[in-house]
């Protein structure tokens, strides 16, 4: 089985407090992006135990630690009829981006495991397992835009026609670890109500919807900053942070991006939501 884990986008992110459990308490809207990873799922060889083959992007850490990997042996500890698997992961999703990539992995690790092996678990179910891996994977299960709060973890729906937008995304070939991010971060309440500012035009959202992040981490990394100027002199309606990551995104509400020459160290996708 082969699908495509894709990407997230905030608009919008609040920490608004620190946790006694050492996590933080959040408020953000998510947004499907359709920039993906390619996995597949297959039976093992007879004999062999489920294992994964990690091409594209280097992943740091250990493979016998992956998201993916561990998504699976999760499902098996409850249902111990599962075979072994083998995994193949082609890595194209920047990481440390703040655009969810791993999450979304594991995510459709578990998908692509229910719809194989039939085990017809419920949406509610496989969030519930999603939410052991990571507390923004539960997000990849239904994904469609949800505000989320409390860990990132818990969702309300959310109307916004973005469909079709024009979006551009770009990646410095900086990776931000979320130690690092969650380091520098001050938690304190939002100026505005999140879901009441994204109801409003786009052409609002400058002043009103805002990355608690991005005063975080852009003293120490500049070129986040540099990004998001170039993209609104590019013509974006709208452009921010994503995530606790480094990857900045521009959105058009009208027409289309102007062309930037970008460094070729950075990464853009580009396309429609």
């Amino acid at each position: 089985m082969l699908v495509f884990p894709n990407a997230k986008l905030n608009l919008g992110l609040y920490i608004t407090q620190r946790r006694p459990d050492g996590f933080h308490t959040l408020e953000s809207v998510f947004v499907p992006l359709p920039w993906t990873d390619a996995l597949e799922m297959l039976p093992a060889a007879p004999g062999q135990a489920t294992s994964i083959t990690l091409t594209g992007r280097p992943i740091p850490g250990d493979p016998a630690t992956n998201l993916c990997l561990r998504a699976y042996e999760l499902l098996r500890a409850d249902f111990p009829q599962l075979p072994p698997v083998q995994l193949y992961l082609h890595k194209i999703v920047p990481i440390g981006a703040g655009l969810g990539g791993g999450s979304a992995d594991a995510a459709f690790a578990l998908k692509a495991a229910n719809d194989l092996f039939g085990l017809n678990l419920s949406a509610e179910t496989l969030e519930s397992y999603a939410r052991r891996l990571g507390s923004d994977c539960a997000f990849f299960i239904r994904n469609k835009p949800v505000l989320a709060a409390e860990k990132g973890d818990v969702f309300e729906e959310i109307e916004l026609k973005l469909s079709g937008t024009a979006c551009v995304v770009v990646y410095p070939n900086l990776h931000i670890s979320t130690a690092e991010a969650y380091g520098r971060i001050v938690p304190q309440s939002p100026r505005f109500a999140l879901r009441e500012a994204l109801a409003k035009p786009m052409s609002t959202w400058r002043e009103t919807v805002s990355n608690d992040f991005e005063t975080a981490l852009t003293p120490a990394h500049p070129v986040l900053a540099e990004i998001k100027q170039q993209l609104y002199a590019a013509g974006a309606t709208y452009a921010s942070l994503s995530g606790s990551g480094s990857a900045v995104y521009g959105l058009w509400e009208t027409g289309e991006p102007a062309s930037v020459a970008w460094p070729s160290a950075h990464t853009v996708w580009q396309g429609r939501l």
